[in-house]
């Protein structure tokens, strides 16, 4: 646990509910970046297929902490803090391009692809007993599930699978069972903390987002599963078939190609703190999502195909992905304006209040329906006592 002193604030007695302050404090977004993002926890940064090849490197972030995943010429996937290991200097500028060395622009200290100082000037003239291998670049713990990669900036944090829990097998059958190829991007700033963007419910979808509507889209079986440890949501869930309809010209962006949608059409795993998870219809969607700071929001959109899919297949994917459940998707465009409304709301005094799917305000539940909105209540009271904010007792 961090030395920070825990922020004063009384969590409600209720487990329903939490306090709207939470979202737009910055001492408590500060306590956020030390016990949770650089804390005991897993953060997913890349998926292998965004590094294919020698070379390849992409930027990311994490609590502030910048990073830079490389794909080494001898084939593993590295993880480095985009630090200098000479002055701390960034290394890498570039979301990603290829490169088979990184060099420090300050005092041009060179790095291999695998973090290995391999040139700096002057070095004859530096302090006794100075080694280039006493300089490479620092990492943090790296561990791979699915190839997705993920660090831990805590040597606390239990091993990848241990953390993954019960979502393990939600995530392999989003993910599928062959590798993966990148189609691309959508990336977007919204203007409100990163846990509006996690509190996102299965409540919400039928009602808020007018496609569902228009498209008579109704949701089959379904469930959300909570992993009562750790804070990760799995959903499983059906949609039943548009059929004919007169709103889009083309009804094949809205078909399911992949998969019988009778057998579950929907995988979806929202990982603690803030990756999602999607397989919905065609669409093979990872959401990375940087906390920038307590009012603003980075999103990552990541699209990917499979390996082995045949061009049709991969223009499908393409065609579903961004115009369906992109930033302004047609399923999704009303998200980023409830993001911000809810940051906006927050400055309110009291407290927001789950009523979907509750059972009881004394105790949450593991599992509860594919659209109610208590499935995220698990997650709050993880993220409650790894805070550190005491329950009231009245």
């Amino acid at each position: 646990m961090s030395e920070i002193n825990v922020p004063q604030m009384l969590w409600p007695r209720n487990m329903n509910e939490l306090p709207k302050e939470m979202f737009v404090r910055e001492d408590i977004f500060n306590l956020e970046r030390e016990r949770i993002f650089r804390g005991a926890e897993w953060h997913a940064v890349a998926h292998a297929s965004e590094v294919p090849a020698a070379g390849d490197f992409k930027t990311f972030d994490v609590g502030g902490v910048p990073l830079l995943i490389v794909h080494s010429v001898d084939g593993v996937i590295r993880v480095f803090y985009n630090s200098c290991a000479h002055r701390g200097n960034q290394i890498e500028t570039e979301t990603f391009g290829n490169r088979k060395t990184f060099q420090c622009p300050y005092h041009r200290w060179t790095f291999g692809s695998d973090g290995k100082l391999i040139g700096c000037p002057n070095s004859d003239q530096y302090s006794p007993g100075f080694s280039r291998d006493n300089y490479p670049l620092n990492s943090p713990r790296t561990a791979r599930f699915c190839d997705l990669i993920f660090i831990t900036m805590s040597q606390d944090t239990p091993p990848l699978e241990d953390w993954l829990g019960p979502v393990k097998d939600t995530i392999r059958e989003a993910l599928g069972d062959s590798p993966l190829r990148l189609l691309g991007y959508q990336k977007v700033s919204f203007k409100a903390n990163w846990k509006a963007l996690s509190d996102n419910d299965g409540y919400h979808a039928p009602l808020l987002h007018k496609a569902f509507a228009m498209l008579k889209w109704q949701g089959g079986k379904g469930r959300q599963f909570m992993d009562m440890n750790r804070g990760h949501i799995g959903y499983e869930g059906e949609i039943k078939p548009v059929g004919q309809t007169s709103l889009v010209k083309d009804a094949s962006i809205i078909s399911f190609r992949e998969s019988d949608p009778f057998k579950g059409a929907s995988r979806i795993v929202n990982l603690f703190p803030v990756t999602g998870i999607v397989k919905h219809l065609d669409i093979i969607n990872i959401r990375f999502t940087i906390a920038v700071n307590v009012e603003d929001t980075e999103c990552h959109f990541v699209y990917f195909a499979k390996a082995d899919d045949d061009e049709s297949m991969v223009r499908q994917r393409i065609r579903q992905s961004s115009n369906l459940l992109g930033p302004c998707g047609m399923v999704s465009m009303e998200d980023a304006s409830i993001f911000h409304r809810i940051h906006i709301g927050s400055h309110t005094p009291g407290n927001a209040i789950f009523q979907k799917g509750v059972r009881s305000v004394d105790r949450l539940e593991s599992e509860v329906g594919q659209n109610d909105e208590s499935g995220n209540l698990a997650r709050w009271e993880y993220y409650r006592k790894l805070m550190g904010f005491a329950r009231s007792a009245v």
